[in-house]
Order: C-alpha cells, then sequence, then structure tokens
C-alpha cells in the first residue's frame, strides 16, 4: 500500500471520523472503501452510457423484443 497525502476541508474529515468509529474501522479504510465504490460507480455509469449510445446510434427494430414478451412477468396475474 501507498502513503497518500490530501487535502479536505475539516468538516469532512469531522464526519468520516464520527462514521468510521461508529463502523469500527479506521480513516483509511473508511476512505479506501469510499473509493472502491465511487470507482465501482464510475465503472458502472461509464457502461451505462456506452449502452444508451449503442442503442441512440443502432435503435432495436420494431420486433427484436418481441420474443421476450412472453417471459416477462410483471406479478399481476
Amino acid at each position: 500500500m501507498r502513503t497518500v497525502q490530501m487535502t479536505l476541508d475539516d468538516s469532512l474529515v469531522r464526519e468520516v471520523d464520527r462514521v468510521a468509529k461508529k463502523l469500527h474501522i479506521n480513516r483509511s479504510a473508511f476512505t479506501r472503501k469510499a473509493l472502491h465504490e465511487a470507482l465501482a460507480r464510475y465503472k458502472t455509469e461509464q457502461l451505462e452510457q456506452r449502452h444508451r449510445l449503442g442503442y441512440e446510434q443502432h435503435p432495436p427494430g420494431p420486433d427484436e423484443f418481441a420474443v421476450w414478451e412472453t417471459e416477462q412477468a410483471w406479478g399481476d396475474e
């Protein structure tokens, strides 16, 4: 692991410390977890954007998903 120096607002540090204490972890562990989650969220957003762009560039045909209509379960039956 590397040690990384960061500049954060005092109020943010206090809040992180408060929550980390409740979770019984230290500030570094809390920050690592938050950064991992932020990176995973970013990756998901990028994949969703690529997916959206793909459908914008190549819209589905009118019957492309018809084969799946009988497979849908809406819970109202």
